[in-house]
């Protein structure tokens, strides 16, 4: 099957099985190895993409479902002033330590901050609930969050 859709701002087209996940097309058919596979359950969020603007685990979302669609990984989003805010949140906060789960946290950080500029805790964490770490705990994560928002006033 011919998929074609948007992928990071340029048109993409792809033949493939239509019930392949969009997680597995962007890591091996087009080395976008940002996007991560963790427990392939759509259950920790290292695969968070944002797909028409809202955040999705990709590797839930089969082929078929992106025709015409527009797809925005991290490896995109870092080419945004959104992501800098995000990016800088995230280290004055200490968000990341292992680094595996953060480019879903991004995401969902981004898909939150598109839709609320100005979240509260309970609003951070309730976007982010989706998202698994093992490593640096949630307090970090949503204070992050609520520095991005603050810094980046203006770029949602």
């Amino acid at each position: 099957m011919e998929i074609n859709f948007t992928l990071n701002g340029k048109r993409v087209s792809i033949s493939t099985e239509p019930t392949r996940r969009l997680l597995d097309i962007l890591r091996d058919d087009l080395g976008l190895t940002g996007t991560k596979e963790g427990c392939g359950e759509g259950e920790c969020g290292s695969c968070a993409v944002l797909l028409d603007g809202r955040l999705v685990n990709s590797c839930m979302v089969p082929a078929f479902a992106m025709e015409d669609k527009e797809v925005l990984t991290i490896e995109g989003f870092r080419e945004h002033q959104r992501f800098k805010a995000i990016s800088k949140g995230f280290e004055k906060a200490g968000s990341v330590q292992c680094g595996f789960c953060t480019p879903g946290f991004v995401m969902a950080a981004e898909a939150l901050l598109r839709q609320n500029p100005h979240p509260t805790e309970r609003e951070i964490s309730e976007a982010i609930e989706g998202n698994l770490c093992r490593c640096t705990g949630y307090n970090m994560i949503v204070e992050g969050i609520l520095t991005a928002s603050r810094e980046g006033d203006g770029l949602w």
